[in-house]
């Protein structure tokens, strides 16, 4: 069972692509559910300190900590949940989870921000992209994109304007910048792969 933590975020349609790839979820921000689950998907949508305010208002950073640092559950941070698990935004003034060595920073373009709409992956031969149909591409809507400290866990660049990190990895920690409930067969097969690791 994956539990979609339901803090700001298009949890309805995570839970609705879930469910066409043959996947339980459920949504829930109940501590129990969180215990139990055998995956985590973090959802966002809005401010970075919006996000964080709803963990700790919600007292959902204990079991997190323990799901994740301690038993390794798996767990995927989704645009907004993806620039959670850093340390910090330039968006806001919370410290974030830290999970990731990273730090949020606002586009230095001069296209037009924010990136919105299609775009294609530049990704390593990571389980997560396994059977990706040809032609793949994801849709973004965002101002921030994370830069890792540690090069290695980034698997996957997009770029607009340059390249930056648009999937993450450490250990049994993933985040996409994308929305995958939002990408068709692309972000269906990304949710299957990630359920199957």
């Amino acid at each position: 069972m994956i539990t979609i933590i339901d803090i700001v975020g298009n949890v309805g349609s995570i839970s609705n692509m879930l469910k066409r790839v043959g996947v339980k979820s459920k949504i829930s921000s109940d501590v129990n559910d969180i215990e139990t689950a055998d995956k985590l998907i973090l959802p966002g949508v809005g401010a970075f300190d919006n996000g964080m305010k709803e963990i700790h208002s919600k007292n959902l950073l204990d079991v997190l900590l323990k799901k994740v640092l301690a038993e390794k559950t798996p767990i995927l941070g989704v645009c907004l949940g993806m620039q959670l698990l850093t340390k910090r935004s330039e968006e806001g003034t919370l410290q974030g989870l830290g999970w990731i060595d990273a730090e949020t920073i606002r586009f230095r373009t001069n296209l037009r921000v924010p990136h919105m709409g299609w775009n294609t992956l530049n990704h390593k031969d990571e389980p997560i992209f396994r059977n990706m149909p040809k032609g793949e591409r994801f849709y973004f809507v965002h101002s921030y994109h994370v830069v890792c400290n540690d090069k290695s866990n980034v698997i996957a660049t997009t770029n607009y304007g340059y390249d930056f990190a648009s999937v993450i990895q450490k250990e049994n920690i993933f985040g996409v910048q994308f929305h995958p409930e939002k990408s068709h067969r692309f972000g269906m097969t990304l949710l299957k792969n990630f359920s199957e690791i």
